[in-house]
């Protein structure tokens, strides 16, 4: 079998160099992209490379050529020459369209190829650098921030003549990650509001959540904390809170109207911080947003805290976000980190909607089990935390 490697600018010129030197029966063994050129790494010209190949006949080893037209015989009896003419067009028409089938029979063959190969592990990547692909992928990173991190790794191969350790390829990569994720403003509470809130679908840990914070401003800042919940849909939810505010030794006020709440804003007005356990339907309701901002001046006086669960589904995490975008998201919080093994929702999240995180939690003991977000703790969370 004869295997050559052909680079051209477009697919159809490759078929067509293809077809000059290995004829028709030539089989297309693999494609891709390829950048060539270039200075440094930039200003690359992308070519398609295609690798092709013929098994030779046994009864010739010559390519095939194309074949020559044959004479023309005078006919014993001439026909009148306006026929001959038609006939000849008609034979030049019949032969363009059957060039033409042909050439569309193997773009469709190619075709069908190309999508094989994209749905197997292959990849346009160096392969260097494909273990690094594989790692945002399985994270389920999206794919426009993968490009994007992936395009500065090679970019910084190249300019090293592709001729460097895995371990500083590593490093690069971690980098980029870092650089992605620093674009974003991350960390907890800013203790320059009253009023913390956090809001959440039912499940997600908005309850113990909001308690591992409260303990850590209790217990690490001395913060005087207050607790009110209108979370009065769950009973299980206010004995829970109940039990939080009796080990921290805070008051808690429960809510089931606006006048309720106006009267537990009145009551912790000398308090320092006042952290608002919500339903996970509450902010669904436009009335009842409508109904808390003439108690609340929420850019003001509150933070708010969108609490999702690493264990969603990305879908269902940005459909959570539209739901209670109605108020304005100061930061989102991820928690249930311990049961799952991928994190690249938080990625896909904070660039979709251009918000930091503010806490990561790692199961249920309070106040442990949180951590405060910051740039190194989210690459430390999708990329692990070895540095090789």
């Amino acid at each position: 079998m004869k295997v050559k490697k052909y680079i051209a600018p477009t697919m159809p010129e490759a078929m067509k160099k293809i077809r000059a030197e290995l004829g028709k029966d030539a089989v297309i063994l693999n494609s891709k992209v390829v950048h060539t050129g270039g200075l440094f790494g930039f200003f690359t010209k992308k070519n398609i490379e295609v690798i092709a190949a013929i098994d030779p006949s046994p009864f010739s080893n010559e390519p095939m050529q194309k074949e020559k037209p044959r004479p023309v015989q005078e006919p014993l009896i001439k026909k009148p020459l306006v026929n001959t003419e038609l006939d000849q067009n008609t034979l030049k028409k019949d032969s363009s369209q059957s060039d033409l089938k042909q050439e569309l029979d193997e773009l469709k063959s190619l075709i069908k190829h190309m999508s094989t190969q994209q749905g197997s592990t292959s990849s346009s990547y160096p392969l260097a650098l494909q273990k690094f692909e594989k790692i945002l992928m399985d994270q389920e990173v999206d794919d426009v921030i993968r490009v994007e991190i992936l395009n500065k790794l090679v970019e910084q191969w190249y300019k090293h003549d592709a001729n460097v350790e895995d371990q500083e390829i590593t490093k690069w990569f971690r980098h980029h990650v870092k650089q992605f994720v620093d674009q974003f403003n991350h960390g907890g509470i800013s203790f320059n509001k009253q009023y913390i809130n956090v809001i959440g679908p039912t499940g997600v840990g908005k309850t113990t959540t909001l308690a591992k914070i409260a303990a850590n401003c209790v217990l690490k800042f001395e913060k005087r904390v207050a607790f009110i919940t209108t979370d009065t849909y769950r009973i299980a939810a206010i004995e829970q809170l109940k039990t939080y505010a009796k080990i921290l030794n805070v008051p808690i006020e429960v809510c089931y109207n606006i006048e309720d709440f106006i009267k537990a804003k009145e009551k912790f007005a000398s308090y320092d911080l006042v952290f608002i356990d919500t339903a996970g339907r509450n902010f669904r309701n436009q009335q009842y947003v409508n109904e808390l901002r003439e108690v609340i001046d929420f850019s003001e006086e509150m933070e708010t805290f969108l609490v999702l669960s690493l264990t969603s589904k990305l879908k269902d995490m940005h459909e959570i976000y539209r739901q209670f975008s109605t108020i304005n998201i100061e930061k989102l919080i991820f928690t249930k980190k311990d049961e799952t093994s991928q994190y690249g929702a938080m990625l896909n999240l904070m660039s979709a909607y251009d918000k930091g995180i503010a806490y990561i939690t790692v199961g249920q003991n309070v106040p442990d089990d949180i951590v405060e977000a910051s740039t190194m703790t989210i690459v430390k969370t999708v990329l692990g935390d070895n540095e090789e």
